[in-house]
């Protein structure tokens, strides 16, 4: 488990803490099998939260109904019991 030479995968399997604690510090590992790499453990990077400015999804298609803030004292009247 030196430098960057592949790890096989019965090492990979019976090391993985140690593996896992070497991604941890920054280090890369490649796993092996029969000799050649099939896979790449890595540190695990959370997708960067993108926050659109104020009116910059404009012209993309999203619009707000102009009276989307009205009143809406009526809107429950249909599921109200009739009275009578």
């Amino acid at each position: 488990m030196s430098g960057k030479s592949p790890v096989n995968v019965h090492e990979a399997k019976t090391r993985f803490s140690k593996l896992l604690e070497q991604v941890r510090r920054g280090r890369e590992v490649i796993i092996a099998k029969a000799g050649r790499p099939v896979a790449r453990l890595s540190a695990y990077a959370p997708p960067a939260r993108k926050i659109t400015a104020p009116g910059g999804m404009e012209g993309q298609g999203w619009w707000i109904a102009e009276d989307f803030d009205e009143a809406t004292d009526d809107l429950f009247d249909v599921l109200r019991e009739p009275r009578g």
